[in-house]
């Protein structure tokens, strides 16, 4: 292994490029998200082995005693694989999307210790001398790759605790966090970074200029919570796609200073795919694409749903066996998964009835918002986890058309992505796709209890004449309906 040549190492890390390449073409659909993700373990099994066969290369070239990092990189590898695999195979479905949160806060990190380190000891790196300075290009790349890792950083922090809802600090909470000159002080902050990476980039010497590379370092910390919280418990769903982007540029980055096409290519391809997710994102929920980079959006929803107590109006409910005699009774069903669904792990109990109407002669299809749950694609992985044929699961632009003639919309747990107060020029909500579910003959909604979704509205379709409300735990209202269909 310490023969190994530089031709090698670049044909093992195209080799894992292109299985980085075939990854992203595979979970771009959820039929092929199993062969996309053995492509991604694959790539990245030949990446991180490759990386410590020419670690342990370089490390005959270095001097006596300096090779003691090497036993501490196997070591930080196989701790952080088991830490990995157990958060893996340990995370609940609803807690996925604070899982991506967490990873993306790692390799945020990450960049910004290497960037660190590669500061301190360039010579280690092969990036200069021992006892030459910095070259400009890659003092640059190191600002920037800081920069994007530290804001990836404390940006996901912000995101993880927004996610979980569990912790009272006030940052971490669903409701925004605003103050008057917010933006100036984040254009500020963000004039005060450029101007110190500058002096940073342009210092001469051999020595490093360390204290306006820490201060720009603390500042973009800063930055990274700043931008976060003003955005609101609606929104997350984009700020995790947003987040990936920013990871993927953090990594390709600091592949530019250490002259690792490894990073730069797997950077890339995060930092691109996490680029145009978020713009579909932003597209599902009428947001600005750059006001998202910015971290100037959100919280448009929950000021203008906080204006009061909702009023009560009367509503139509029924039993889970009503439900079922209705469903039973169609000849087209239309299912709506949300978040709620996923709470109450009620996915494969829903498979169970779906498995009965179709016995029953029912065609059913399962309806997709863009942003139902918690991240991009919760919904179709918790179907997945259920084994729900792909055939049958339908994204929003393939199935609005089709509500108008459905005999039954069957909504659980969804809330804001069916809401028709998105089609009213007032509605704070106004020209956010919906699923149109209030296009149904009949529709039946299951839900714990009347309250408003992330984006704190009323839902108008839970007080159409042909909505039926159901409520309680999703997981046994289904089962109920399950024994009713029998």
């Amino acid at each position: 292994m310490n023969m190994i040549s530089m031709n090698v190492v670049t044909l093992f890390y195209l080799i894992a490029s292109v299985c980085f390449i075939q990854a992203l073409k595979g979970l771009s659909s959820p039929a092929s998200a199993r062969t996309g993700n053995a492509f991604g373990m694959a790539g990245m099994a030949i990446a991180a082995v490759t990386t410590v066969a020419l670690i342990f290369r370089l490390k005959a070239d270095m001097q006596a005693g300096a090779g003691i990092g090497f036993p501490l990189v196997v070591l930080g590898v196989v701790i952080g694989g088991l830490i990995g695999a157990y958060a893996a195979k340990k995370v609940e479905m609803t807690k996925m999307p604070e899982l991506v949160a967490a990873m993306h806060s790692l390799i945020g990190l990450a960049a910004v210790c290497i960037a660190i380190a590669a500061v301190s000891e360039p010579w280690a790196f092969n990036i200069a001398a021992r006892d030459a300075a910095l070259p400009f290009g890659n003092r640059l790349e190191l600002f920037i790759g800081t920069f994007v890792g530290a804001v990836t950083f404390s940006g996901s922090v912000i995101a993880f605790g927004k996610l979980s809802g569990k912790y009272k600090f006030r940052l971490f909470q669903g409701a925004p966090v605003r103050y008057t000159g917010q933006h100036l002080v984040n254009l500020g902050i963000a004039v005060a970074i450029i101007v110190l990476g500058l002096v940073f980039c342009f210092a001469v010497g051999v020595q490093p200029a360390w204290t306006p590379y820490l201060i720009m370092a603390l500042l973009s910390f800063a930055l990274g919570v700043l931008i976060i919280i003003p955005i609101g418990g609606a929104d997350m769903p984009v700020v995790v796609s947003m987040l990936n982007s920013y990871s993927g540029w953090a990594a390709a980055g600091i592949g530019f200073s250490l002259n690792n096409s490894m990073l730069i290519i797997a950077g890339s391809l995060v930092g691109s795919s996490g680029a145009i997710l978020s713009y579909i994102m932003c597209k599902a929920m009428n947001r600005s694409f750059f006001n998202v980079i910015l971290g100037g959006f959100g919280g448009e929803v929950e000021a203008g749903a906080a204006g009061g107590a909702q009023e009560q109006r009367p509503v139509k409910s029924g039993s889970a066996e009503d439900a079922a005699f209705i469903l039973e009774n169609a000849e087209t069903v239309i299912i709506v998964p949300g978040y709620g669904l996923a709470v109450a792990r009620a996915q494969h109990a829903l498979k169970e009835l779906t498995d009965k109407l179709t016995e029953h002669g029912v065609t059913v299809k399962y309806a997709i918002h863009p942003v139902a749950g918690r991240m991009p694609g919760h919904m179709n992985v918790l179907l997945a986890e259920a084994e729900v044929p792909y055939d049958m699961v339908y994204e929003m632009e393939d199935i609005n058309s089709e509500f108008g003639q459905a005999d039954v919309a069957l909504i659980l747990g969804a809330n804001d992505v069916v809401n028709p107060a998105a089609k009213d020029p007032k509605s704070p909500i106004a020209g956010m796709p919906i699923l149109e579910a209030y296009k149904a003959k009949s529709i039946i909604v299951n839900k714990r209890s009347m309250a408003s979704g992330y984006a704190g509205l009323d839902n108008e379709l839970f007080y159409q004449p042909n909505t039926m409300m159901v409520f309680g735990d999703a997981k046994k209202v289904i089962e109920a309906m399950g024994k009713a269909v029998e």
